[in-house]
């Protein structure tokens, strides 16, 4: 990496623009920047990182840059840094702006402008620069991937910071390992610590819950077994337990199955005895059995024999009724032949009944010839029932004829009375509908002059406010400017008398045999003195302090007042100059005459609706006059006609009804003779047949009862059952039977016989038998299933535990394999001789690397007297492998490098910090450092070993390096020629390159 060229504006005390050529600085090899303390020296190197990376070291990085901006700034100039480099073979021109609050440029007041970045390439070819980027993020991606350092790395690596390194020198292991972390990177080792760690816990707890549920399984074992399993005295996690857990299970199930066996043959004994006992209990019970059915048929043959002279009459009387059985037809048919025969009396004595006098004693045939002469009267009467219908047709319609005429008439009537005002109605309605027209033409037009007159009266009254804001905020802007002027002039006058006794300040922090932060020398033989009028820093920081705050109320101020005047522009070229009473008088006329137009307007709809409705009525009217004429000339032809057919249905009808009041009363009364007469005949020929027919029945009869053997039919009817009588006594008879045979069957069974013979059967005895060895059977099933269940729970949960034993068997491996890591890595393990960490291990490699690389350059500057050496010892309770040693030549003895001298501490740091640098850059991928910066320190060096230092430095170009010195000692200036002076005023500090070109 190769600078160029560097532009800054309004950057830290820089207030304008300032340039440094790098290329003609770099010519020499070494130059020199410096110039007095505060002028600036540092805030070149930070324009050339924050050009970079957008960020200055450390801790002046803060508030997004806005405190990058110079004080001494004009308000119109724009803070911005650009960088011109050479990177890995590529020329690049990066420029960077922060943030910045600069004045509007409409109004007062301040406006945040956003940070802009902008990256260019050199097209060679083209001979002009091509852009790359305007974003943030791509532009400090692009720069860091080609760099291969990050911000940290670049400040210890090109920005050498020599106190840094002193530091370093004598810092413990702690501290180094911090310092080399940034700058190696080893975050990803110590992950890796942090990593083993956790995973060591994680399958720590694994093993533990593992563990945990292995004992579970092991007091649930314990549960199953009772007493007979003993536990081992092991908490989860301890060695040895699965070994222990399977054992005691061994011993539980082999307990278990013996109980089992000796349960089983306990069972079986038992069961043989209860078998034993349930076969007496069934020969008792059987015996009993035939003991009490023997005895019950004995009784029931004595009630046999009881009832033995009933059983006889009964069966004579089912005798008889199967004889009168035979005779039953022939009663039937005689008693269905009376019912019917009396049936048919009662109805012809009905039917003579209705009958007039001279035909109630008229046998059938003259009663059926009088039904067919009146049927054929009957049939006369159908012509004249139709005349009588059509008549009736004829009245209603004349009727009808009636209400239509009165109706006519009265349509007529009122349509002539309405039609006789139609023109001047009309004429009435169109004058509204015209008016209300005429209004809303109106209210339209004053609508439209409404709005503008509302927005004038607002922007009046508006304009009336804003011109009393306007003056009140004009004099608190005129108060607030006087104000910060004189806070500024205030705060200079005392940042000057500061700076004229800075000298004073600095002195106050020097302490005997420590270096000066200024010259670096351990001597201070005559330091300044404050004077009466000192003034300190503090003050300083108050003056400031009220400046800015004067300064911000006086641009918000300012702000204030261009709103106020923007305002009152905005609302005077609104209303113009009309005075506001004048405008809200013209206004309210407006409203007035509006609001009465607008309600004149609104009858337009009802008065064209009107106007709608009257015009259909006089279409309605006209057309119902015109119909009701019509109707009229018609009725009269139709009553004509109806006339005409009421005369000669009239006549036909007097001769059809005779002297009965109508056609249908005559009809009726024929119809009605028809049917009483076709009746009775039909009632006078059925009673004759059912009399012969009881006649044939009772000869029937009287033969059947004498070849049955009864002497009267009467006799034979009294033998015949019905059909419940009969189902009953069948009954009676066949239960005797049964009864009898079965009492004879159980009488002659000869195991019934034999037990009846024997002595009376003891079946409690033999029932308490039974239950007490079925007690002991259920006892005894009961253990066995007891023991069963143990043992198949001691099996399943030894299945289980030894299952769990093989499952956790992989992850107990795999735990102590992670212990031992995590041991090793952590510097806790046995075999970690040195106890050192993983990152320290690696951060020692990396010293050891810079120890050596910083050995090269710190033989040249102490002329072959002292080597950096690496160490791996472990300083007391600190970490170890990160010791840093100085070997002195002269006495062949190695020691601390805390013992070296000021001088001394000066030129090994600054070997340190090259031999960082070259293992770093080596780190980042060998790219090319050709200009370096190294920060104070030389002031502790007599000349003998500045000589020496420079010659270093000097040796750095050879490979077409620059390296750029920056301190304020005097007899750089006369060694180096080629210098970049920082020289600080009143207005900001400027730069000057001398010795070049």
């Amino acid at each position: 990496m190769r600078l160029h060229r560097l532009d800054i504006t309004a950057f830290g005390p820089f207030g304008g623009s300032q340039s440094v050529d790098f290329d003609e600085l770099s010519a020499a090899g070494l130059f020199l920047l410096h110039g007095p303390t505060g002028a600036g020296k540092t805030s070149v190197l930070d324009a050339v990182c924050y050009a970079l990376y957008g960020s200055v070291p450390g801790a002046r990085q803060t508030a997004q840059g806005m405190t990058l901006r110079s004080d001494h700034a004009a308000p119109a100039t724009r803070t911005g840094v650009t960088l011109e480099l050479t990177v890995a073979g590529r020329r690049l021109e990066i420029t960077r702006q922060p943030p910045w609050e600069r004045p509007k440029k409409r109004g007062t007041g301040t406006t945040l402008d956003k940070a802009q970045t902008w990256l260019r390439e050199w097209d060679a070819a083209a001979g002009t620069w091509k852009d790359l980027t305007r974003s943030h993020q791509e532009a400090g991606e692009e720069i860091t991937q080609l760099l291969g350092m990050s911000r940290e790395q670049f400040c210890q690596v090109v920005l050498l910071p020599q106190g840094d390194f002193a530091r370093f020198l004598r810092a413990d292991a702690e501290a180094r390992g911090r310092l080399l972390g940034r700058l190696f990177d080893t975050r990803r080792f110590a992950e890796v610590e942090k990593r083993l760690a956790e995973r060591r816990r994680a399958t720590e707890t694994q093993v533990r819950e593992g563990d945990a549920a292995l004992l579970a399984d092991a007091h649930r074992m314990q549960q199953a077994a009772g007493e007979s399993m003993e536990l081992p005295d092991l908490a989860p996690g301890d060695p040895g337990l699965a070994d222990a857990v399977l054992s005691a299970a061994a011993v539980a199930r082999s307990t278990a199955r013996e109980q089992l066996t000796v349960a089983h043959s306990r069972l079986a004994a038992a069961e043989s005895a209860r078998a034993a006992a349930d076969r007496a209990l069934d020969e008792a019970r059987e015996q009993d059995r035939l003991q009490r059915r023997f005895a019950e048929a004995r009784e029931r043959a004595a009630r046999l024999e009881e009832r033995a002279g009933a059983h006889q009459e009964a069966q004579r009387r089912m005798e008889r009724a199967r004889k009168a059985e035979a005779v039953a037809p022939a009663l039937e048919l005689r008693e269905s032949a009376d019912a019917e025969h009396r049936r048919a009396t009662d109805a012809e004595t009905r039917a003579r009944a209705l009958l007039p006098a001279d035909l109630v004693d008229a046998g059938a045939a003259g009663l059926a010839v009088a039904a067919r002469r009146a049927a054929e009267e009957l049939g006369g009467l159908e012509s004249a029932r139709r005349a009588e219908r059509r008549l009736a047709e004829l009245l209603e319609e004349r009727a009808g004829l009636d209400r239509q005429e009165r109706a006519d008439e009265e349509i007529l009537q009122d349509a002539e009375t309405w039609l006789a005002g139609w023109e001047e109605t009309r004429t009435a309605l169109q004058a509204a509908i015209d008016s209300a027209q005429q209004a809303a033409t109106r209210a339209e037009q004053l609508a439209e002059r409404r709005e503008p007159a509302r927005r004038r009266l607002a922007a009046a009254r508006q304009r009336d406010e804003l011109a009393a804001d306007t003056e009140d905020a004009q004099r608190r802007a005129l108060a607030s400017a006087e104000r910060a002027v004189q806070a500024r002039t205030h705060w200079l006058d005392l940042k000057e008398q500061r700076l004229n006794g800075i000298a004073a300040e600095l002195a106050a922090s020097l302490t005997d045999g420590e270096p000066c932060a200024v010259c670096g020398s351990t001597d201070h033989p005559a330091p300044a003195r404050k004077d009466a009028g000192h003034v300190d820093r503090a003050a300083e920081e108050r003056a400031l302090a009220e400046y800015q705050r004067a300064e911000e109320l006086r641009a918000e101020d300012e702000r204030r007042l261009g709103l106020a005047r923007e305002a009152l522009a905005a609302a005077g070229a609104e209303a113009g100059d009309t005075p506001t009473e004048q405008l809200a008088h013209a206004l309210d006329e407006l409203e007035q005459a509006y609001a009465q137009a607008r309600g004149a307007a609104s009858a337009l709809h009802s008065a064209q609706e009107r106007l709608r409705r009257a015009e259909h009525e006089h279409e309605l009217r006209v057309s119902a006059q015109r119909d009701a004429a019509v109707r009229t000339a018609a009725r009269v032809g139709h009553r004509e006609r109806l006339e005409r057919e009421r005369a000669l249905l009239e006549e036909e009808l007097a001769q059809a009804r005779g002297e009965a009041h109508s056609v249908a009363v005559r009809a009726a009364q024929l119809e009605e003779s028809v049917a009483r007469l076709t009746d009775a005949a039909d009632a006078a020929r059925a009673a004759d047949d059912t009399a012969q027919r009881l006649k044939t029945a009772d000869a029937r009869l009287a033969d059947a009862a004498f070849r049955a053997g009864f002497d009267t039919p009467q006799a034979a009817a009294d033998a015949l059952l019905d059909d419940v009588a009969h189902r009953e006594l069948q009954r009676r008879l066949d239960a005797w039977h049964n009864e009898e045979a079965a009492v004879r069957a159980v009488l002659a069974e000869p195991e019934t016989v034999a037990a009846a013979a024997r002595p009376a059967a003891d079946v409690v005895s033999a029932q308490r038998a039974a239950e007490e060895a079925d007690r002991r059977v259920r006892a005894a099933a009961s253990a066995r299933d007891a023991a069963a269940r143990r043992c198949t729970e001691l099996d399943q949960l030894s299945a289980r535990v030894a299952a769990s034993i093989r499952r956790l068997a992989p992850l107990r491996e795999e735990h102590d394999r992670v212990a031992r890591m995590a041991g090793l890595a952590a510097g806790t393990a046995a075999d970690n001789e040195r106890k050192m960490r993983l990152e320290s291990y690696v951060l020692a490699a990396r010293l050891e690397q810079v120890a050596a690389a910083a050995t090269v350059r710190l033989q040249r500057m102490s002329s072959g007297r002292y080597t950096l050496v690496h160490s791996d010892d472990r300083t007391g309770r600190g970490r170890s492998g990160l010791g840093l040693h100085v070997v002195d030549a002269w006495t062949g003895r190695e020691r601390d490098t805390s013992t070296l001298s000021g001088g001394e501490t000066f030129f090994a740091s600054l070997a340190l910090a090259l031999g960082l640098a070259d293992v770093v850059t080596d780190e980042a991928g060998g790219v090319r450092l050709d200009t370096l910066f190294i920060d104070e320190g030389f002031g502790s060096l007599d000349d003998q070993t500045l000589d020496e230092v420079l010659d270093v430095l000097d040796s750095l170009r050879e490979r077409d390096r620059s390296v750029g010195i920056v301190s304020h000692v005097a007899d750089l200036r006369r060694r180096i020629h080629a210098q970049l002076e920082v020289v600080k005023g009143r207005s900001g500090s400027v730069l000057r390159q001398r010795g070049t070109g």
